[in-house]
C-alpha cells in the first residue's frame, strides 16, 4: 500500500509540474504576441503625409531621358497644359525645367522628382536635403515629375511677389524671364539670359504659339523658315502633312506637343515651311 501511495504521489507531482510549465509557456507566448501587436499598432498610428495621389506614366519615362531634346519631348505637353490652366508660358516652364533639373539628370530631379528647385517653405510632404545657396537645404519631394510641374504653377500663382508676371502677355517669354529674376525666383543674375537662350535655341516659343492659337497673325522667321498653321481636313495624317511641308512626323509631334498620331478634323497644327511654299 505504501508503494502504491508513493507512485500516486509522484504521478500527481509530475502532472502538476507539467501543467505549471504549460501555463508558463502559454503566458510567455501571450506576452510575445501582445508586444508584437503593440509595435504594429504604433506603426499604423504613425501619420503618413501624402501630398498627391499615386500616379503612373511620367515617372516611368525619366530614365529614358538622355538629352535636352528628350526632356522637351517628354514634358512639353505637360507644360502646355499648365499654360492653359494657369497662364504661365509653356516656353518658360520648359526652360526652367531644363535649367533647374539639368534636363532631368540633376540629383533633385532624379531622387525627388523636383524639376524646379522649389524649396520646402511651408511644405508638409516628403522632402530631400541638398546643398544649394547653403548646405543641406530642404527641398520638396514628389512621387511623379508631373506633380512638380503642377506645384511650379501653384507656386507662381499663389505668391504675391510673382503677381507682376501675370500682367505680361503669355507669349512675352523675355518679359517673363526678366520678371522671374526680379521677383527673386533665382539669385543668378544671368538667370533671365539663360532662360531666353534655351527658349530661342530650342524654339520653345512654338509651344506657346500652339496654346494661344495664332492663325497667320504674323509668322516667326527662323533660318529662312516660317512658322504657320495648318487646319486638318478629312483624310489627313501626320505623315501626309509632314510630307507636304517637308517635315518629319517627329518634328510635327514635337512642335505641337503631340504624344501620338491621332488627329481630328478642324484641328490646328503648327507647321514649319520654307518661304517658297507660300
Amino acid at each position: 500500500m505504501k508503494k502504491i501511495g508513493l507512485v500516486l504521489f509522484l504521478g500527481i507531482m509530475i502532472f502538476s509540474c507539467g501543467s505549471k510549465k504549460e501555463a508558463a509557456r502559454k503566458k510567455a507566448a501571450r506576452k510575445t504576441n501582445t508586444e508584437r501587436v503593440v509595435i504594429d499598432r504604433k506603426t499604423e498610428d504613425k501619420p503618413v503625409v501624402k501630398e498627391f495621389p499615386e500616379s503612373t506614366g511620367t515617372n516611368q519615362t525619366k530614365n529614358n531621358i538622355s538629352s535636352t531634346e528628350d526632356y522637351i519631348a517628354t514634358f512639353s505637353a505637360i507644360a502646355q497644359e499648365e499654360m492653359r490652366l494657369y497662364g504661365i508660358p509653356a516656353s518658360i516652364t520648359i526652360a526652367q525645367g531644363i535649367l533647374e533639373s539639368s534636363s532631368g539628370k540633376g540629383r533633385l530631379s532624379m531622387e525627388a522628382n523636383n524639376h524646379f528647385g522649389i524649396k520646402c517653405h511651408d511644405w508638409t510632404g516628403d522632402r530631400i536635403y541638398h546643398d544649394d545657396d547653403a548646405d543641406q537645404e530642404c527641398f520638396r519631394k514628389y512621387i511623379d515629375p508631373k506633380y512638380s510641374y503642377r506645384d511650379h504653377s501653384l507656386f507662381l500663382t499663389t505668391r504675391k511677389r510673382y503677381s507682376n508676371l501675370f500682367d505680361l502677355k503669355k507669349d512675352d517669354y523675355k518679359g517673363w524671364a526678366k520678371e522671374l529674376k526680379a521677383a527673386g525666383y533665382a539669385t543668378d543674375r544671368k538667370y533671365p539670359d539663360k532662360l531666353i537662350s534655351l527658349i530661342e535655341r530650342y524654339e520653345l516659343y512654338k509651344f506657346d504659339e500652339a496654346v494661344v492659337g495664332y492663325k497667320n497673325k504674323g509668322t516667326v522667321a527662323s533660318n529662312n523658315v516660317n512658322i504657320n498653321t495648318y487646319t486638318v481636313i478629312k483624310g489627313d495624317t501626320l505623315y501626309s502633312i509632314s510630307k507636304k511641308y517637308n517635315m518629319t512626323v517627329k518634328e510635327l509631334q514635337d512642335i505641337n506637343g503631340l504624344k501620338d498620331n491621332a488627329l481630328s478634323i478642324g484641328q490646328e497644327l503648327l507647321i514649319k515651311s520654307s518661304s517658297k511654299n507660300f
